[in-house]
């Protein structure tokens, strides 16, 4: 065979996955063992076995080159390997000599892997080749000189000999490292087949290791990622990460982080279920995952890439893994603990005192800590994590290891984005820590992680145990600077959507700094936006009544402090911020003021002012208005109808409240406001929002017109436009058989007392299908009522096709048949359908 020389310029070596190492003795004893293992035939290659399988049944020649090549190889391997090593002269040209010598037999080998050769000389040849590309580029480049080898090796991947698939697996991966031969390797068919092998079920650890490996090297090619960004793959890649051998691992995590760095693989790495697996890698929930670095790194690396996304970014903390900023050591050197005090929670709680004096090396801070698992009951787990948390944030900073210089200046640009993972014990202590060191850019982005990590009601809990609360209302009062308002603000806000954390904000004295902050006409919108959104949250009055209800009235200081900063400047700021502002502003505002009715019965501050141009406001909202979008634009609209919904409602239920006001109903125009009510009642607003609207309506209708005849077409507005559709859907979604008996009763009470166009609107609503539904329950009133309604319905002939449909044929027959008391109303309305 000839060899066809190929003039290409030398480049470096790329090693993505760096155990390109010689063939273990291991691996060497393992190929021994199962060369035993085959047929009398086999057994002559236990006669030598060196790096190079000797081929015995070969002519001289052959013998004699893989001599050769032993030798030169041995000699070529004995620094490290790699392109990138640097040698003394003589050393040099000693492994360019025997380099050379090597290159002379490859002709040969290649020749051996053809499809007409006995299977253990295409064995023995591939293995030959898989040790000799160890040796660095020149020696993969003198391996694909010749056309068509990539083909023959990846054939070789669909061997029953394991030798055979872990050297083609090694040598594809060795020619993977290379940057001018992945494409080729990738158009070769080499991923379909490193994936078929992949899946066989009892598969050598060497030859996962060598294929995972090879898809490591692979994945290094942006382009390529996407070929093996397959669910198949994937899945395979997710089972490895518990492979038994510590390897596999690492190499499945390798692939997956390179997969990572491709933005449009996110989707399908979430999808397969990456998040929840590298989570409990990180956070070290296998104790076997625990000594291994690497795979942890790669994990950590897969998570911060998903975690640039918003959406999965919340998957990412929802496993219990925190986004921590990397501030660098120096950042920390501004802490300073309190060694001598006594201990206390990290909310801020002081623990009992019962020794006369602390002791001066921490003694006591050490039994203190030692008993807290003896009153576990008295400490909830969230203290006792935000405990744990804390001690260890603590420890690492007073030592100088909690963050290291070297890591920071290894990032490059840019480095004072980066961030690192952190299981939740850890990640929100040091969150907490962070905030009250010196550093001013720290703080920042410390708050800025806290508001992005405040996602459900267990990390609010778990911020505020640890003490966030108290820092960040500090930085709140104490700091001038709108840069370091708004994160905190923010952070602030995400935490107040919690009740708890709501009270102990309050308790922190934060309502006091942000009035204050919300009187100064200077800021800016962004500042008013957010004071306005935790106000709301705090001084909510949904809130305050659930509070009162379960848990007592509140105490007098609490509501005399809150008469205090009420005050009417205050409302008289609100009312301005009200006129001039954004819908959401808007709504916040009017949450407020109508907390300030809840605490303070006395009205008249609030109605000296322009109230009424606020609600006029709120209630003509140009959503309701416009007509249906096109399809593309149906999305944004809804959320519009949502956003116009929550202010309807607030002003609606503010209205409401403020009609108990002699002074007040003196002040507006009733017709006005009736009909504006009654246009948003018969609107497309979702029917929830419509709750205040129509309680508004009717004690509108009370007050001007004492009369509540069912025939006020205001009453009968409401029952078309609200009841009736609440109690279809009440029977429609409702779990609860008491709660449909309920609506099933009163919507034939509605349809019997003759209301206009109540049939029409229970048709029209979905209401026949649940009514139909009904007729099968055990519940004797529950069907006499459906059937009263139903043969109501049956008088209009358009509703027949409806009533047939939902299938009540079948069922009156049955009723008619089994003779059950109602047997002559499930009869009648038989007659009246075109059955």
């Amino acid at each position: 065979m000839s060899l066809s020389t190929v003039a290409s310029g030398i480049g470096v070596l790329e090693l993505p996955c760096l155990r390109l190492l010689p063939i273990s003795s291991t691996q060497i004893q393992f190929l021994t063992v199962e060369a035993r293992k085959q047929p009398r035939r086999r057994r002559r290659r236990e006669l030598s076995f060196s790096h190079f399988p000797v081929l015995i049944h070969s002519n001289r020649r052959l013998r004699h080159g893989f001599s050769e090549l032993n030798s030169s190889f041995d000699r070529s391997n004995s620094g490290e390997t790699g392109s990138d090593t640097t040698f003394e002269d003589g050393e040099e040209a000693r492994r360019e000599s025997s380099s050379g010598v090597g290159d002379s037999y490859v002709a040969l080998f290649v020749g051996m892997l053809g499809l007409d050769n006995d299977p253990l000389d295409r064995e023995q040849a591939i293995e030959a080749l898989w040790k000799y590309s160890l040796g660095g580029k020149k020696c993969v480049d003198a391996i694909m000189q010749f056309h068509g080898c990539l083909s023959l090796i990846v054939n070789l991947l669909k061997s029953d000999s394991s030798s055979a698939c872990e050297a083609a697996a090694g040598l594809i991966r060795s020619i993977a490292a290379v940057n001018l031969y992945r494409e080729s390797v990738a158009e070769s068919g080499a991923l379909e087949e490193i994936t078929a092998l992949l899946s066989r079920p009892s598969l050598a650890t060497v030859v996962k290791e060598q294929c995972i490996c090879a898809l490591w090297n692979l994945t290094v090619d942006e382009e390529i990622r996407e070929k093996v960004a397959d669910f198949d793959i994937l899945r395979l890649l997710i089972s490895f990460l518990e492979d038994d051998d510590v390897n596999v691992k690492e190499a499945a995590g390798g692939v997956l982080a390179n997969l990572a760095l491709s933005r449009s693989n996110h989707k399908i790495l979430v999808e397969v279920g990456v998040i929840p697996k590298l989570a409990k890698v990180l956070k070290g929930d296998n104790t076997e995952n625990k000594g291994s670095k690497v795979i942890r790194k790669e994990a950590r690396n897969v998570l911060l890439e998903l975690a640039k996304d918003e959406y999965y970014r919340i998957l990412v903390i929802e496993e219990g893994v925190v986004p921590i900023p990397i501030i660098g050591a120096d950042a920390y050197k501004s802490f300073r603990p309190d060694l001598y005090s006594w201990p206390s929670l990290p909310d801020g709680i002081k623990i009992e005192q019962t020794a006369k004096a602390p002791s001066r090396f921490g003694a006591s801070e050490l039994l203190l800590g030692l008993n807290v698992d003896t009153n576990a009951d008295d400490v909830d787990e969230a203290k006792m994590k935000a405990i744990v948390g804390r001690t260890n944030q603590q420890f690492l900073a007073r030592i100088g290891a909690i963050e290291f210089e070297k890591e920071i200046k290894s990032e490059g640009p840019g480095k004072s984005q980066q961030l690192t993972l952190l299981p939740c014990v850890d990640g929100v202590a040091r969150l907490v820590l962070i905030l009250g060191l010196a550093d001013e850019l720290a703080v920042i982005r410390a708050a800025e992680s806290i508001s992005d990590a405040s996602i459900n009601e267990d990390m609010r809990v778990s911020f505020m145990e640890a003490g966030a609360v108290k820092p960040l209302v500090q930085l709140l009062a104490n700091n001038n600077k709108e840069a370091v308002k708004l994160p905190v603000m923010r952070a602030l806000k995400n935490l107040s959507l919690s009740r708890t954390v709501c009270q102990r904000i309050e308790a922190e004295g934060a309502v006091w700094f942000l009035i204050n902050l919300l009187k100064q006409p200077e800021i800016s919108l962004s500042v008013t936006e957010h004071i306005l959104d935790i106000l709301a949250h705090i001084l909510d009055p949904n809130k305050e009544m659930e509070s009162k209800f379960y848990e007592g009235p509140v105490n007098g200081s609490k509501a005399d402090s809150r008469k205090e900063v009420l005050d009417a400047a205050v409302f008289s700021r609100l009312v301005q911020i009200a006129k001039t502002a954004s819908p959401n502003l808007l709504r916040n505002a009017i949450s407020v003021i109508e907390f300030g009715i809840v605490s303070n019965p006395n009205m008249d501050t609030i109605i000296s002012e322009d109230i009424t141009t606020v609600l006029d406001l709120a209630l003509r909202q140009k959503v309701l208005e416009e007509p249906e979008n096109e399809a593309e634009e149906l999305e944004k609209h809804l959320l519009e109808l949502e956003e116009a919904g929550l202010t309807i409602s607030a002003a609606s239920r503010l209205l409401t409240k403020l009609l108990d006001s002699e002074s007040f109903r003196q002040t507006i125009d009733v017709a006005v406001f009736t009909e504006l009510l009654r246009k948003i009642l018969k609107s497309s607003l979702p029917l929830h929002y419509k709750d205040w609207v129509a309680a508004c309506l009717v004690k509108l209708t009370a007050l001007s017109s004492p009369s509540q005849s069912l025939n006020n077409p205001i009453n009968i507005e409401v029952t078309l436009y609200k009841t009736i559709p609440s109690l279809v859907e009440q029977m429609s979604f409702s779990s609860s058989p008491e709660a449909k008996e309920a609506a099933v009763l009163e919507l034939n009470k509605i349809v019997s007392e003759g209301a206009p166009e109540s049939t029409q609107t229970i048709a029209s609503h979905g209401g026949i299908e649940p009514l139909v539904k009904l007729l099968e329950e055990r519940n004797e009133r529950c069907v006499e009522a459906s059937l009263s309604v139903l043969y109501n319905l049956s008088m209009d002939s358009e509703n027949h096709t409806a009533i047939i449909r939902a299938g009540a044929v079948p069922v009156l027959r049955r009723i008619v048949m089994s003779q059950r008391p109602q047997w002559e109303k499930a009869l009648r309305l038989l007659r009246n359908l075109p059955v």
